[in-house]
């Protein structure tokens, strides 16, 4: 099995779950997910967001606010699967959020309600499995209400129906106040069968220090499971200096997979190129310059959609 920074497309896409977490282990911490929200429309016009940030380095794409009952991607014309589409054009694993709502939970603002067809439960594991989606994330988008009690009652019932990578755990609060990242919440995510284990990153929530996810990714690692750190509380816009404190930090930590989460497309380009550099130390070509210097111009052209 290849690393899958080694990997080429028609490589990666021919994965089964079990051989992409072989492949992201072999990287050694140098494997880089970007999510982007598809129910808005992309930056670029036609030109989708997922190709974007893999034309800046993503190993890997995860679709937020994706409806697994009214499959669309803003940005990709109309056609009858459009992962597939989106796949084909990017050459990346894809997944998508399925939020595990817990409805009998005391949230600590106003719930927001989500359509069925992005909540994780049967109907929406069938359908991403049948979508060709390489991996689901089983975590809470703010306000939905999503608690560590529902996630691993959702990875037991996702690995009845979904075959791909399945990745768990929270971002931040989702809306209820309990630990973030919990000892016996990961061991019962690994447990039910988690391949993959979701904590914030270190700097991008209250609290957490690099001691203790050091300590649970050594945990995750000893128990036969990946870790991802995931920055979904804005971070993505920072500047420089914190962007690559992030990068290396949560590195040392022992992370297999640094996610780059959901903010303004402008700042989002600039976070993923300085988190390419820290992550692969790849070279920067003139290419990636031209292409930066290209979203700035657009940025003082277009005033700002949304935050």
């Amino acid at each position: 099995m290849k690393r899958l920074l080694s990997c080429t497309s028609s490589e990666m896409l021919k994965m089964d779950g079990q051989e992409l977490k072989q492949a992201i282990l072999a990287s050694e911490g140098r494997t880089v997910m970007t999510e982007t929200v598809v129910a808005i429309e992309p930056l670029l016009g036609d030109l989708t967001n997922a190709e974007l940030a893999v034309s800046f380095g993503s190993d890997m794409v995860l679709l937020n606010c994706f409806d697994c009952n009214n499959p669309e991607i803003k940005g990709l014309p109309a056609c009858d699967n459009p992962v597939e589409k989106l796949k084909e054009i990017v050459g990346r694993p894809i997944g998508c959020n399925l939020e595990p709502v817990d409805l009998e939970a005391e949230l600590m603002e106003e719930r927001r309600v989500i359509s069925t067809g992005r909540q994780a439960r049967k109907e929406t594991y069938i359908k991403a499995q049948e979508l060709g989606f390489n991996f689901i994330c089983l975590t809470g988008n703010p306000g939905v209400g999503v608690s560590n009690h529902s996630i691993c009652e959702a990875i037991k019932e996702a690995k009845k129906y979904f075959k791909g990578l399945i990745i768990a755990g929270k971002m931040h609060a989702a809306g209820i106040d309990e630990p973030i990242v919990d000892m016996n919440s990961i061991k019962e995510f690994i447990e039910a069968g988690a391949d993959v284990i979701l904590m914030p990153a270190v700097n991008t929530v209250p609290g957490l220090s690099e001691q203790e996810v050091t300590e649970a990714c050594r945990y995750i690692k000893a128990h036969g499971a990946l870790s991802l750190s995931a920055i979904g509380t804005s971070q993505e816009g920072a500047d420089e200096g914190t962007i690559r404190e992030i990068a290396l930090l949560n590195k040392r930590c022992g992370i297999d997979i640094q996610h780059i989460g959901v903010v303004l497309p402008y700042l989002k380009i600039l976070w993923l190129y300085q988190l390419r550099f820290v992550v692969k130390d790849i070279l920067i070509i003139k290419l990636l310059h031209q292409l930066i210097d290209r979203m700035l111009f657009m940025f003082e052209r277009c005033p700002l959609s949304y935050k």
